[in-house]
């Protein structure tokens, strides 16, 4: 199969970019120490409420208001919960993870395999007729482009900010920013609450984008854990989470490659074949960080990086 390098980085790029608004709401989530493990349900949950409210506006951005409003909510509940009643935080969104599948599944029976909007293609103009660069970052849906910006912007606001640095610091130190007259709880249901929209967003980004549409499965499970081991990936960091990102993008293209490539083999193989060899990419990189090589050993100091001290764990003020 033929397929050139711009055609196969756009691709990329589009398949990443629901991954990327999960990873790095989750990003923004435990930079604050709370963590989220509802991802995987609160994705397949916001992709239903997506799809069915652009189907009875018809309209995908009401799909993307939708979807960010659940997974705030989702976040909410582990806000309540986690946040203020110190209950474990793991426990919770374990809990929540399974229940929103299942919501999502059934509440959503209804607009299963039904035709509804999506948001197609927008190329830029002029910049998207440019050899090379044109069709790699300038003819993507909305939603990609989006992506694309909320990387540095995410960067820039939690190293550049000052509310950036209350939200490093009170997922280091929550004790210590009370002490000072920062209220560690409420700037953590903030970003709880924003990391839970970005999600969402992501999980509409698969119903209403990538792969339109809702019925079961719905293409998206699984994803959510992915997002998970992105951000340790990624050291918590998120231009290094998205890099994580782009490489399972990379990932799903080479199944769709090979599924062409090699047609007598069972369609199921090369659709779950990126989960393990994320897993196995992950692996090798940690085992490897212990190599003593020069070029190496700076390479895993760029992907390295320890969690914020107080993630997972519930500030009880006095």
């Amino acid at each position: 199969m033929d397929v050139s390098i711009p055609v196969l980085a756009a691709g990329i790029a589009a398949t990443s970019a629901p991954l990327i608004f999960a990873a790095l709401g989750e990003a923004l989530t435990e930079k604050g120490g709370v963590i989220n493990l509802s991802l995987d349900g609160t994705i397949l949950l916001s992709a239903m409420t997506g799809f069915a409210a652009a189907s009875a506006t018809g309209s995908v951005w009401p799909g993307f208001a939708a979807a960010a409003a659940t997974g705030m909510a989702v976040a909410l509940v582990l806000s309540v919960i986690g946040i203020w009643l110190g209950q474990s935080q793991v426990a919770v969104g374990f809990a929540l993870t399974f229940l929103c599948r299942d919501l999502a599944y059934f509440l959503g029976t209804s607009y299963s395999r039904t035709p509804g909007p999506q948001q197609l293609a927008a190329p830029v103009p002029l910049l998207s007729k440019l050899p090379l660069v044109g069709p790699i970052f300038f003819n993507h849906s909305l939603i990609v482009y989006a992506s694309f910006l909320l990387i540095p912007l995410l960067w820039y606001f939690m190293y550049h900010t000052r509310q950036g640095l209350i939200l490093r610091s009170v997922g280091e130190n929550p004790e210590g920013c009370w002490a000072r007259g920062i209220r560690p709880r409420l700037t953590q249901t903030i970003y709880t609450l924003a990391g839970g929209a970005l999600v969402g967003i992501g999980g509409a980004a698969f119903s209403l984008a990538i792969k339109p549409g809702w019925g079961r499965p719905q293409g998206c499970e699984g994803i959510g854990w992915i997002a998970l081991a992105l951000v340790i990936f990624g050291g918590w960091h998120p231009l290094r989470v998205a890099l994580g990102a782009y490489i399972f993008g990379l990932l799903q293209i080479s199944g769709i490659l090979l599924q062409d490539i090699f047609p007598t083999l069972p369609s199921q193989i090369f659709q779950v074949a990126p989960f393990p060899l994320m897993i196995f990419t992950l692996v090798i990189i940690h085992f490897s960080r212990n190599r003593q090589d020069r070029w190496f050993s700076r390479l895993m100091a760029l992907l390295s990086g320890s969690p914020p001290r107080a993630l997972g764990r519930s500030h009880q003020q006095e």
